[in-house]
């Protein structure tokens, strides 16, 4: 795909393109992907990422960027230690999607009397009680919270005997 091609299918399926923050990430992609250049987040508008986060991290191969008028956007070249190359954004090339790691915290909860663990407001309430809590102990405020449901629909079931035994 173009860069632009790119970017709209890394929003869509994923979060965006790849930023590259510094050479610990940029080995990560060397060995991941074999050679041939792809398409990163970086392009020329003072240089910035996709996502619009900032990044002191260059890795321009020797006599780049060349700054021809054209070429705007960046494809980091794995058969060269994942070196940087400005391009013409109409180029097609494959290109790296990232997605934020999400953390799933696993939950055990003591059934009380009469309660269906299920029930929306109550899975509501408990999720304002551990927002309460994290962000008590320094949790940012942009962090969702959300129950993860099984393909049943449901958020928890009721752990075998054998099981909790184990435990």
């Amino acid at each position: 795909m173009t860069w632009t091609e790119a970017q709209s299918y890394c929003r869509e399926h994923h979060t965006d393109l790849a930023s590259v923050r510094n050479r610990a990430e940029n080995q990560q992609l060397v060995e991941l992907f074999p050679g041939g250049a792809y398409w990163i987040g970086l392009y020329r508008d003072s240089w910035k990422w996709s996502d619009g986060s900032n990044s002191s991290f260059k890795y321009w191969a020797v006599n780049e960027p060349n700054y021809r008028a054209s070429k705007v956007c960046v494809a980091a070249a794995f058969d060269n230690s994942g070196k940087w190359e400005d391009l013409d954004c109409e180029v097609e090339k494959p290109f790296i999607c990232y997605r934020p790691v999400l953390p799933v915290i696993k939950v055990r909860v003591e059934k009380p009397n009469g309660v269906d663990l299920n029930d929306q407001a109550f899975l509501d309430a408990m999720l304002v009680e551990a927002k309460k809590n994290l962000r008590a102990q320094g949790l940012d405020d942009n962090v969702h919270l959300a129950w993860r449901k099984q393909p049943d629909g449901q958020v928890f079931h009721e752990e075998e005997e054998k099981k909790r035994d184990e435990l």
